[in-house]
């Protein structure tokens, strides 16, 4: 779905794949022997309304720091099986591109350090190598300080 959306609209991508014998992004990035800040996560969340973020993988959402930006009293991960009814993906596979809605999504302004930055391809075991001005063009994101120090 991800690598189709990409083809149709010519969009360079470099599809990764591995062994997910551990669904963790930090593992991830060291099976693609690739720089844990360059390798993203996507978590979705809920507040008043569903957000999506994307970290580096080797970092933490901070929960509190996203609220305040979108003036949210409180926002918290939502439950592992609310995942796939919502998105269309499961745990360990979710991507910003093609879910079953148009989420609010926001990344890590670590992301602007990068020519091309990693994510899910939409399935355990594929990532995607992008360009953040070409994934741009598929998901209309912001870039914020979301990161815990």
């Amino acid at each position: 779905m991800v690598m189709k959306i990409l083809e149709q609209k010519k969009l360079k991508y470099i599809p990764h794949y591995y062994d997910p014998i551990k669904l963790d992004a930090c593992f991830v990035a060291e099976v693609l022997n690739q720089n844990p800040n360059q390798v993203f996560k996507t978590l979705v969340t809920v507040g008043s309304k569903y957000y999506v973020f994307m970290i580096p993988a080797n970092k933490e959402l901070d929960l509190k720091k996203a609220a305040s930006f979108l003036k949210e009293k409180k926002i918290e991960m939502i439950k592992q099986k609310d995942l796939e009814p919502l998105t269309g993906y499961i745990h360990g596979g979710c991507s910003p591109i093609g879910m079953k809605k148009c989420f609010p999504t926001f990344i890590d302004e670590s992301v602007l350090s990068f020519n091309t930055i990693f994510f899910s391809a939409g399935r355990i075991g594929a990532q995607i190598e992008i360009s953040p001005s070409d994934l741009k063009k598929v998901v209309n994101y912001r870039t914020l300080d979301l990161c815990k120090e």
